[in-house]
């Protein structure tokens, strides 16, 4: 299982927030370019950025320090948060970026995302599939939908995604744990590559996430637990 470090951007800063509220931000770093060369230093695989801005507003105000962070590093990039439009996805795989995750686009604007899978393919797009209580959440987290998240998955796995994003919105930035059986099921449930993302707070949790590896469940995101010295990254970075 690879773990991947977190570096949310919001106004310039890499910051982490609870439960994805806007109101509930700590402010981990004025210097996201620096976290993103101590994350490589540290043995880091890949890195998964976040355009907070982007999510909650439709555009970004990250765009410098995201092409800057391309330019200071060498590993994989993915990147989600705000991309609205088939421009949004080619602007950024143009950059460098080496993969997008979508999900407000996937539910507002399905025949957008199908047009930028058939042009760019399912290993450059990755679906966000973010929930409460089993169904999907869109818009930066704040609009709840009624759609199932595994029968939404499924239909995109149809489409030509390959990848989800999983995450349990009530356990991120928590630090009480990821929701172990959710994340089972869902990758059992669709047979798809499964990142799990939410409430990782300890090495034991990354090893009960690794023990799922033969249903698909192959990543896992870390932010806050790395920021605050619950997990090292350079004894975890590949586990």
């Amino acid at each position: 299982m690879i773990v991947i470090p977190a570096i949310d951007l919001k106004n310039g800063r890499c910051v982490r927030l609870v439960q994805g509220r806007a109101d509930q931000e700590t402010v981990y770093d004025q210097d996201p370019v620096g976290v993103a060369r101590r994350f490589e230093q540290a043995g880091a695989k890949m890195l998964h950025l976040v355009d907070l801005d982007g999510a909650f507003q439709g555009r970004s105000a990250n765009l410098e320090v995201i092409r800057a962070i391309r330019e200071a590093v060498t590993l994989p990039l993915e990147l989600g948060g705000g991309l609205r439009t088939l421009s949004d996805v080619k602007g950024m795989l143009g950059m460098g970026i080496d993969s997008v995750i979508v999900g407000t686009m996937a539910v507002r604007d399905p025949d957008v995302l199908q047009e930028a899978l058939a042009i760019h393919g399912g290993e450059s797009i990755q679906l966000g599939v973010d929930t409460r209580t089993g169904k999907v959440a869109v818009q930066g987290w704040l609009e709840a939908t009624e759609l199932d998240a595994v029968e939404f998955a499924n239909c995109w796995k149809d489409k030509g995604i390959q990848r989800v994003i999983y995450t349990d919105i009530a356990r991120d930035g928590m630090l009480n744990g990821p929701n172990l059986d959710a994340i089972y099921h869902f990758a059992q449930a669709t047979g798809l590559q499964v990142t799990a993302s939410g409430g990782v707070s300890t090495p034991a949790d990354l090893a009960r996430l690794a023990a799922m590896e033969p249903v698909g469940v192959d990543r896992v995101i870390v932010g806050k637990a790395i920021y605050e010295g619950k997990i090292t990254l350079g004894a975890t970075a590949q586990c």
